[in-house]
């Protein structure tokens, strides 16, 4: 970068000294002087732009494969620990499986036993509320049939 900006001031200074030289007038060489100088400060300016700009494209690759390595990296090393625990989880199911089955055999009878005893008394309470759901069911209808032959509000 510090070479071509070197190399533009050269070839600058040489097109100067030469504008300079075959010029007869000394205007012309301070209006030719300012005008390569706005030049090198323009060339100056969009080398330094494009140079910050590929700086800070690399420095966002960096981050980006910066942050995959330790991602990549918290993967191995936490992918042991998940297969150990997902083992000792399949082993546990192993175990508590016939538990499982034990227990269930046990319930069952009780189970049974507590259905055959209830829906008598459920179905005895069904039996003695039903005819009090159907009164309420009629009067409420009624009270919905009142209501509709009342005259509107005005």
């Amino acid at each position: 970068m510090k070479f071509s900006i070197i190399a533009a001031l050269v070839v600058l200074l040489a097109v100067a000294h030469g504008t300079e030289a075959g010029s007869l007038v000394k205007r012309d060489a301070q209006t030719n002087l300012s005008q390569m100088t706005k030049l090198i400060k323009d060339m100056s300016a969009s080398i330094t732009s494009a140079t910050q700009d590929m700086v800070d494209k690399v420095k966002a690759l960096e981050m980006t494969n910066t942050a995959q390595t330790y991602a990549e990296n918290g993967r191995s090393q936490i992918q042991p620990l998940v297969d150990k625990v997902m083992a000792e989880a399949t082993k546990l199911q192993d175990q508590v499986k016939p538990l499982v089955s034990n227990i269930e055999e046990q319930i069952r009878p009780i189970m049974e036993n507590f259905n055959t005893q209830v829906k008598p008394l459920t179905d005895n309470f069904y039996g003695q509320v039903k005819p009090l759901t159907d009164i309420m069911e009629k009067f409420f209808q009624q009270v919905m049939d009142s209501t509709k032959t009342l005259p509107a509000p005005q």
